[in-house]
């Protein structure tokens, strides 16, 4: 959906889910702030049974100046033109339901629809800030020409994802960056989060907690609580000296929120989180800390009749017993199980790192496959491959693989790749400076399918290891054995040849 496809409609009610959170109102303010500049006859509004109360959100409505209007349960919105729904979906069960001509609905929570003309449902994002983010800047419209609105929308996502631990797809983390708020405002409603009945419900999960010594691994159940609840409790729990990764986990609206903490150098708290919820949920976040999101009605089809703790359990169980590890620095004795193979000749995207960045300088990649850290210098080349996946390569690798043109390489991906200058802060669009190249006969590589969950750590920083699912290849280059990764099997099929 784009936001213009809306301009038709002139009297437009938007519309948060009830007992709403930061994200939410954020999220709705935004828009509001976009439909108003267009002068559209717009509202925004929240029903259910209670008006906002928590302290934090009472202050960020007050401070920001938000116009929300609570609409109680006996009243109307006079059938308005167009309902949109911000950060939920008309008919759940916490939306109150309001007649309207024309619906449409702005979310990330996953509840089996589909984005369309009048929908955009973006589950693999942590919070619908992002999601509101996104549609704006494809509108062109820059939300920091408001601090108010920026603040509100910078707020919702720091909430929805305990702090921005939780945050892996590439969107939140631009939208992280590239948001200018009030940090003065930004700290007081830091300190505006909990009240004494959400500090006792911490203390009471801290206290009945499922602990495996084999592993050391704590699962935690906590009452249901604003997500950073679950954050405060992982924080703690980390802590002890004989736990390495915890789970903290409640039921929530549709389903479950989980938190994870890791201080285990072959756990990434993202990885495991998605190894979780893959199938019944999603998640992400960073080697340390991690979120995610169980939905109940597709847990309650796989697994019937099971608890939610003892389908963690089990599932800690069945990860720690179900991967292997690979190191770049513990080169294989033979290579009697691979094959030999080597890239198709396609065309893909590359750029001298020093194009952009002066030698020497730190910067991070940022790709749906994570973020990667390299040093800008002659000798570093970054390549876009076939379906958007960014890697650095060494000078003399490229030229022996790959030939140059001078064109520009020009292709459209689920996200366009960026570099960061990682001691400015600042963000390049890296299809900007991207030349097209073709590969060509050159050095080959040992690949095997995998029959099993792999980490590998390789060369380069992928936020820890690069992570493999059984079907995708392990590959090392046949001249350098430390050279090695994975290539995920889809695109393996597409972009390599068996010799």
């Amino acid at each position: 959906m784009k936001l213009s496809s809306l301009d038709k409609y002139s009297q437009i009610v938007i519309q948060v889910h009830d007992n709403p959170d930061a994200d939410a109102v954020g999220s709705g303010y935004a828009i509001y702030d976009f439909l108003k500049n267009k002068g559209k006859d717009v509202r925004l509004v929240y029903g259910g049974r209670n008006e906002i109360s928590k302290s934090n959100m009472k202050l960020m409505v007050n401070e920001l100046h938000i116009p929300i209007e609570y609409v109680g349960a006996k009243e109307t919105l006079d059938n308005p033109e167009l309902l949109i729904t911000v950060d939920c979906q008309y008919g759940e069960g916490n939306v109150q339901k309001f007649a309207a001509q024309n619906i449409a609905m702005i979310d990330h929570h996953s509840t089996g629809k589909n984005s369309d003309d009048m929908c955009e449902i973006r589950s693999n994002l942590a919070g619908c800030a992002t999601v509101c983010y996104s549609l704006l800047k494809d509108e062109g419209f820059d939300i920091n020409k408001n601090i108010k609105v920026a603040t509100a929308l910078y707020y919702g996502l720091y909430m929805d994802s305990n702090q921005m631990s939780e945050i892996s797809h590439p969107l939140d983390k631009d939208m992280a960056d590239y948001v200018q708020y009030d940090k003065v405002l930004l700290t007081r409603l830091k300190y505006a989060n909990f009240s004494i009945s959400e500090l006792e419900t911490a203390g009471i999960a801290i206290t009945n907690n499922n602990y495996n010594e084999n592993t050391r691994t704590a699962v935690v159940k906590s009452e249901p609580c604003d997500p950073n609840i679950l954050g405060v409790i992982g924080d703690f729990v980390i802590q002890v000296d004989s736990i390495d990764v915890c789970i903290i986990y409640n039921e929530c609206t549709g389903g479950y929120k989980l938190s994870v903490r890791s201080c285990a150098l072959d756990v990434s708290a993202n990885e495991l989180v998605y190894f979780l919820t893959r199938g019944v949920g999603d998640g992400g976040g960073h080697l340390t800390k991690a979120g995610g999101f169980i939905n109940k009605s597709l847990y309650e089809d796989k697994y019937v009749n099971k608890n939610l703790e003892e389908y963690i359990m089990e599932k800690m169980d069945e990860y720690y017993q179900g991967f292997n590890v690979v190191r770049f620095t513990e080169e294989p004795e033979d290579f009697s199980e691979f094959v030999l193979c080597r890239k198709k000749k396609l065309v893909y995207g590359y750029v001298p790192s020093t194009d952009i960045f002066a030698q020497g300088t730190e910067c991070k990649i940022r790709t749906l496959e994570g973020d990667v850290t390299c040093t800008a210098g002659e000798n570093i080349y970054l390549m876009i491959g076939y379906v958007g996946e960014v890697y650095p390569i060494e000078k003399n690798v490229f030229e022996s693989k790959y030939t140059r043109t001078e064109k520009t390489f020009v292709k459209e991906f689920e996200y366009a790749p960026t570099i960061i200058n990682t001691q400015e802060g600042k963000v390049y669009e890296l299809m900007t400076y991207a030349k097209e190249c073709k590969s060509e006969a050159g050095r080959n590589m040992y690949a095997k399918v995998l029959d099993k969950y792999t980490k590998v750590f390789t060369r380069w920083d992928y936020e820890g290891y690069m992570v493999g699912h059984e079907g995708d290849m392990l590959c090392y280059s046949q001249e350098d054995s430390r050279d090695v990764y994975i290539v995920k099997k889809d695109i393996f099929e597409m972009t390599y040849e068996i010799i």
